[in-house]
């Protein structure tokens, strides 16, 4: 068994043995293969839209709707992700995604049902834009491969920075891995290694930085960057609140010697695992 304090690694290779030593049960496996599979088949579907969008300044998607309304429909896509995520992140969006699963599985599944949601909401966002059909500036030469190599950077980040905060939590992958175990979801603690040590935020920075290292600039791609980075910047102080009743006086300290966004020349201490982390 394992506990919130165990290496990333070592939760993760549990989980991965139990996929392959399941607990009896065929109706609770076929369940949680389906999700397992639903779920990372739509999140590579949403993240494989979002890294071509982007690269080519959400200039190229399939969505078609006439302008005017295009500009309506846009707004639309953009905001719905935002006020979704924050909802499913609340006490009463965490109820609601343990409800949509029917009993008693719906508790144990709902990382994975939120990554569902998540991941559809993303492939939506980026599919089904409909582009203005201005381009404003494209890379070329040498500026269009170091503009390359800083987005490719950028997404490495995010991808470090959500193996520190938990990869199977992040991916949705505790959920059905932890079904198939018929095991109670263990979350991670407080993440405050890796990138963690260094900012509060990484996710959402490193999302930022996507939005901005793009070799081609649009109308369409400046309009999401800002609204997607304004995002980024405010929202997590929800999630620090959330943070601060779960954790109480381990999180103020953690959040006096890390700051929010913005890395500063300043060790901060290193904090000792406690309790877990919920979504």
């Amino acid at each position: 068994m394992i506990s919130p304090g165990d290496s990333h690694f070592k939760r993760l290779i549990w989980l991965v043995k139990g996929v392959f030593e399941p607990a009896p049960g065929t109706g609770r496996i076929i369940l949680a293969l389906c999700f397992g599979f639903i779920t990372h088949t739509i999140f590579a579907a949403a993240v494989l839209a979002m890294v071509v969008a982007m690269f080519f300044g959400m200039s190229k998607s399939i969505g078609a709707v006439p302008w005017p309304t295009a500009a309506f429909v846009n707004a639309i896509l953009v905001l719905q992700f935002p006020v979704t995520h924050s909802f499913l992140l609340s006490g009463s969006g965490k109820k609601w995604l343990s409800g949509l699963v029917p009993s008693p599985h719906g508790a144990t599944l709902s990382t994975s049902t939120y990554a569902i949601i998540a991941s559809l909401q993303l492939l939506a966002l980026f599919a089904l834009w409909t582009p203005t059909g201005v381009i404003w500036w494209q890379a070329e030469g040498w500026a269009f491969y170091l503009i390359s190599a800083l987005y490719v950077a950028s997404w490495a980040l995010l991808i470090k920075a959500s193996w520190d905060a938990g990869a199977e939590v992040q991916s949705g992958a505790l959920g059905w891995m932890s079904l198939m175990r018929n095991a109670k979801p263990v979350f991670p603690v407080m993440p405050t290694t890796g990138l963690f040590r260094v900012i509060r935020q990484p996710i959402y920075v490193a999302f930022a930085l996507t939005l901005w290292t793009v070799p081609v600039w649009t109308p369409d791609q400046l309009a999401l960057a800002v609204a997607l980075t304004s995002y980024c910047l405010a929202a997590p102080k929800l999630k620090e609140r959330r943070f601060e009743k779960l954790y109480g006086q381990r999180f103020r300290d953690y959040r006096d010697n890390v700051p929010y966004a913005i890395p500063r020349c300043a060790s901060s201490s290193t904090m000792r695992p406690e309790r877990r982390v919920d979504l």
